[in-house]
């Protein structure tokens, strides 16, 4: 290994270190420490690898767990999730938030700018090292579904999840507790045009039976097929998943001999980003077979 990668590696280890510890005390000294770097190097070599000063990573990654709670718990108090960022007062919270997303968390709470959230999170992370990627082969069962179609920019897709999520608490019939959740992409978002571009946010039904009424969400009723698939686990963030969905199609698929399948690759989400910090997001990547 050379010294270049080395440094990734040890950036890595801080960045998963500080999501992993978003409610400790985390200063230059501590995180220089976990870098293995003298401090008076550390913040500069932290800023060449991410984009960001440390500072700013560590307010960053607070501000999304923060952004996660004022759109999703609706029930969570905003003093709250002010202390839980770190913040001695909402007041100063506020401040430092509409300062970074050009909203209050009020405002964000009740009509979040998902596209500009986005662009302020763009910033450079180290890679995944593509061995760190298990594969299984396995037998997906058809499972019925209750779905709501996201059409067009793929920035706006926690709009439409959060529209799922208030039909699925009131209509309970796809309750998140005891049932799965998926999403299906038509393609890459990377490489089409934004209105082509669509994403079925689905919940798992447990009758194929179960018929959903018209209802001022949109949520359709629908099936994902029987189908052999490749199956790999994703840790972490979301805005990551493409590491692990290029391991699969870059190296596995090469190497394993199968042919793809007519379905596009899909995703169930283990756990939600509103329950658990985002560095414990656990989600199943399928690839389907022939």
């Amino acid at each position: 290994m050379n010294y270049e990668d080395a440094l990734e590696k040890r950036i890595k280890r801080v960045c998963d270190y500080i999501n992993h510890n978003l409610d400790l005390q985390l200063d230059l000294t501590l995180l220089s420490e976990v870098a293995a770097l003298s401090r008076y190097h550390f913040h500069r070599v932290f800023l060449a690898y991410t984009g960001v000063s440390v500072v700013k990573f560590l307010q960053l990654a607070r501000f999304k767990r923060a952004s996660f709670q004022l759109a999703f718990e609706l029930d969570t108090k905003i003093t709250d999730i002010a202390l839980g960022a770190q913040f001695d007062s909402s007041e100063a919270f506020a401040r430092a938030f509409k300062r970074t997303f050009k909203q209050t968390p009020s405002q964000f709470r009740q009509t979040p700018n998902w596209p500009n959230w986005y662009r302020v999170f763009e910033f450079t992370l180290p890679a995944v090292e593509e061995d760190s990627v298990k594969v299984l082969t396995v037998a997906f069962e058809q499972t019925p579904i209750a779905y709501l179609m996201h059409q067009g920019d793929p920035q706006r897709v926690y709009e439409s999840a959060a529209k799922f999520v208030a039909w699925r608490r009131q209509s309970r019939r796809s309750a998140i507790a005891n049932s799965r959740t998926f999403g299906i992409p038509n393609g890459d978002p990377n490489i089409m045009e934004e209105q082509a571009f669509k994403f079925k946010i689905c919940g798992s039904l447990h009758h194929s039976s179960t018929n959903i009424t018209e209802n001022e969400f949109g949520v359709k009723e629908g099936i994902i097929p029987a189908m052999r698939c490749a199956k790999a686990t994703h840790f972490g963030s979301h805005d990551t998943l493409e590491t692990t969905i290029y391991a699969l199609y870059q190296h596995w698929l090469p190497k394993s001999g199968e042919q793809l399948g007519s379905h596009p690759c899909f995703f169930e989400y283990l756990n939600l980003i509103h329950e658990v910090d985002e560095c414990d997001l656990r989600t199943d990547v399928y690839l389907p077979l022939a």
